[in-house]
């Protein structure tokens, strides 16, 4: 029934249908992620407190992209089955991604544990903040199976078009997460522990939640015992459409590890901090523009294995138009509040003065950040894993990585960049080179926009018309 749907029924309607309880779930989840940090920058020590979340999340984000490359990644390709009537495929699909997300979470887990405080050296820690990011990091590491389970395989809910139902896993965490976070931080008075262990409990409970729909009536497609022991063959092309996403995670977290090392150079403790910000702020955007886009990838994905290239003309061209228009509304409105935006995550005067200018930075080039999103994500949908990584790549490793060491040096010394940074002189060791650092995101985001949807104007020119 879910699938005739994705074939029949009025477009307008159903990308809706599909699109806003995504769209509310991944707001939800902006709001879990604010929330989260307001918490933790209204602590004693907030700052420093702050700065050691911003060195943790790299390893966070590697734990989701790792979900990327064996969870979300076989969502699109089950979808693509369900298409051409092969429904044993789809399952055998599903059933391969949870194995491997259960195999790689556990291996994770002991690398975490293991190595926790080298890594987070490497990622920006100094001895300020050493002590609460390993606090918090090792914490996370035993829970994250529950993370990667209620990511990776809440796709496949999505897919089968079940969107209410795949809404309701992201509320459930991140409700549970909003009520646990000031009990266990101030309550228990157990600090970033709390906020661990708070994200890690909610999060169990949405993994049983995604579970018990996968097994029961509901879903079109069950896990089946005869595919426990994977195919090599099931496995990779599971990965070659997930690695697209998890080098989009995965370089995330280089971008984290490189903000953080020049910020750190340049502005110290206080330019670290206001990165957790800026990230969290940076979502506000990003999310809500995956939601419309996770209701787009299951009529895209099943209609393009149908051979119904008219539909999937007209879904990519509703869907590039709404997340255009609202990558613009999104980024606009932080962009005129800043002050207030960054308020919230802050309580002392020159967190929020700094926050504020570094913001208008930062997050300028996202008003362009929709036309990225849409075709990225269409080339995912239609099984184009190549120039999906090539253009994953694109904007985080070709561009904005080698930026934020280039920029600092190129422009941190000129006119433009010490006139635009005047106003935080007396904040940080280097304005100028701050500024340089920052401005490498909208540079970027740009550039990559504009190549990206170049690409993929080619791609429908050949492929999508009759």
């Amino acid at each position: 029934m879910e699938n005739n749907r994705l074939a029949t029924e009025n477009l307008g309607k159903l990308l809706l249908s599909l699109a806003i309880p995504s769209i509310i779930a991944q707001l939800v989840n902006v709001l879990y992620n604010m929330v989260d940090r307001i918490y933790i920058g209204q602590m004693h020590n907030g700052t420093t407190a702050m700065a050691a979340l911003s060195v943790a999340l790299p390893i966070v984000t590697f734990v989701m992209a790792f979900t990327q490359l064996v969870g979300i990644g076989g969502a699109p390709l089950c979808a693509i089955r369900l298409g051409e009537k092969r429904q044993d495929k789809a399952e055998q699909i599903m059933t391969t991604s949870f194995v491997m997300l259960l195999a790689v979470g556990l291996v994770l887990t002991l690398i975490i544990e293991i190595f926790a405080q080298p890594l987070l050296y490497m990622f920006g820690a100094n001895s300020e903040t050493i002590l609460l990011a390993s606090q918090y990091i090792r914490i996370y590491a035993i829970g994250n199976i529950f993370v990667m389970i209620t990511l990776g395989m809440n796709a496949y809910i999505n897919t089968q078009g079940f969107a209410k139902f795949g809404m309701a896993t992201v509320l459930i965490g991140a409700v549970l997460n909003i009520i646990l976070d000031p009990i266990f931080i101030f309550v228990l008075n157990m600090g970033v522990s709390g906020a661990a262990l708070a994200t890690i409990l909610a999060q169990g409970v949405s993994a049983l939640w995604v579970l018990s729909f996968l097994f029961g009536k509901k879903s079109t497609i069950h896990m089946q015992k005869q595919y426990i022991l994977v195919e090599p063959g099931i496995c990779l092309a599971i990965m070659s459409l997930g690695i697209s996403p998890f080098v989009m995670q995965s370089t995330e977290s280089l971008l984290q590890i490189s903000f953080n090392h020049q910020l750190l150079l340049f502005g110290g403790n206080l330019a670290v901090a206001t990165m957790a910000i800026l990230l969290s702020l940076q979502q506000f955007v990003t999310l809500p523009l995956q939601g419309l886009c996770q209701g787009a990838q299951p009529i895209l994905s099943y209609n393009y294995g149908a051979k119904n290239l008219k539909r999937v003309r007209d879904t990519f061209k509703l869907t590039f138009f709404l997340c255009l228009g609202l990558s613009f509304v999104c980024t606009g409105g932080v962009l005129i509040f800043a002050k207030t935006f960054v308020g919230i995550f802050a309580s002392d005067a020159t967190t929020i003065e700094f926050g504020t200018w570094a913001l208008r930075i930062y997050l300028v080039g996202m008003t362009t950040f929709g036309m990225q999103i849409a075709c990225q994500q269409s080339f995912m949908a239609l099984g184009q894993a190549k120039i999906s990584l090539c253009m994953a790549l694109l904007r985080k490793v070709v561009l904005l990585i080698p930026l934020i060491y280039i920029l600092p040096f190129l422009i941190g010394e000129s006119g433009l960049a010490l006139s635009l940074s005047s106003s935080i002189a007396s904040l940080v060791n280097d304005s100028g080179r701050c500024f340089g650092v920052l401005f490498a995101e909208p540079v970027s985001d740009i550039l990559a926009a504009c190549t990206t949807t170049f690409m993929f104007m080619r791609f429908y020119k050949r492929n999508l018309v009759d």
